[in-house]
């Protein structure tokens, strides 16, 4: 009995056995499945890895020759505005130093008044192209010593507008701000500057800037009327024309800051500061003729 018992046994755990031996067959060959299944996943992967590492290889390459071809686009822009300056002044000899000078301290005013540094930038590059205009204006009228008489002067105003019609219409954002400036660069606070009689902020706030910028230059610098003027006389003057000739908080502006002004006319500069003791005033302010016309 036992011996029919323990064969009775086995016979029964022999399909078990199978069963199991089979299943770990099918789990053996499933997971030789999956592991050759991932390591194709992996090699997929690596490759599409790879080709991702070198699309971005390509991408910075092309990026960078981008930049570098911008670069040069904007440094060729620039030149041309450039030599369009000093096309239009190329009578004066100091015309280059001037246009560095005025346009530094028009963009330092524009930063200490809180504009962007876009902002900034964009004014440091359209104001050197305030007097474009003047590539219209007879020589004998830019360069005469004396004062203008009222006919000369009318013709002298019409450089604002000469400038602002050869600057319209741009869809470059710097021309377009240049055109504001040459436009409105001789427009005055109290309403009785030229071309349109503006006053206060309906001249635009980069007009208004450029036009102390200009006047202190111009004050500061020799021109075929006037022998420069020391530092103390034209910060007196631009005091005086506060609210009349001149945006006040931009007068203020300025004169708070005119240590770093002083920095940027000596770092640009060529010439002898002159003293008080060497001071004149020229024929034409001594006509009244005061900062009426910085040319």
């Amino acid at each position: 009995m036992a011996h029919e018992k323990s064969a009775d046994m086995e016979i029964n755990n022999l399909p078990e056995n199978s069963l199991n031996l089979n299943q770990l067959k099918k789990y053996a060959q499933d997971l030789t499945e999956v592991y050759k299944s991932e390591k194709e996943k992996r090699k997929e992967l690596k490759a599409v890895n790879q080709q991702l590492m070198n699309y971005a290889d390509a991408l910075n390459k092309t990026i960078l020759e981008l930049k570098a071809a911008n670069n040069e686009l904007k440094e060729a822009y620039l030149d041309t505005i450039h030599r369009l300056v000093l096309a239009a002044e190329f009578k004066d000899e100091d015309t280059g130093e001037h246009i560095m000078r005025m346009s530094r301290y028009s963009a330092l005013i524009a930063e200490k008044l809180g504009l962007t540094d876009k902002e900034v930038q964009n004014i440091l590059y359209a104001a050197p192209m305030h007097d474009v205009g003047k590539i219209g204006i007879p020589e004998s009228i830019l360069l005469k010593p004396g004062k203008l008489n009222n006919e000369e002067f009318e013709t002298m105003k019409n450089h604002t507008t000469i400038g602002a019609k050869i600057l319209v219409n741009s869809k470059a954002e710097i021309l377009q701000l240049a055109q504001q400036i040459a436009a409105a660069h001789h427009e005055k606070w109290n309403g009785r500057g030229y071309p349109k009689g503006l006053s206060g902020e309906k001249i635009p706030l980069a007009g208004r800037i450029v036009a102390l910028a200009d006047t202190f230059d111009a004050l500061t610098t020799r021109r075929p009327y006037k022998d420069p003027y020391p530092v103390e006389v034209a910060c007196d003057i631009l005091k005086k024309e506060r609210g009349e000739h001149f945006d006040p908080d931009i007068v203020d502006v300025f004169l708070e800051n005119i240590d770093e002004i002083l920095t940027v006319k000596a770092e640009v500069d060529t010439k002898e500061i002159v003293s008080l003791s060497d001071f004149t005033w020229s024929k034409r302010d001594r006509g009244g003729e005061k900062n009426e016309d910085s040319k």
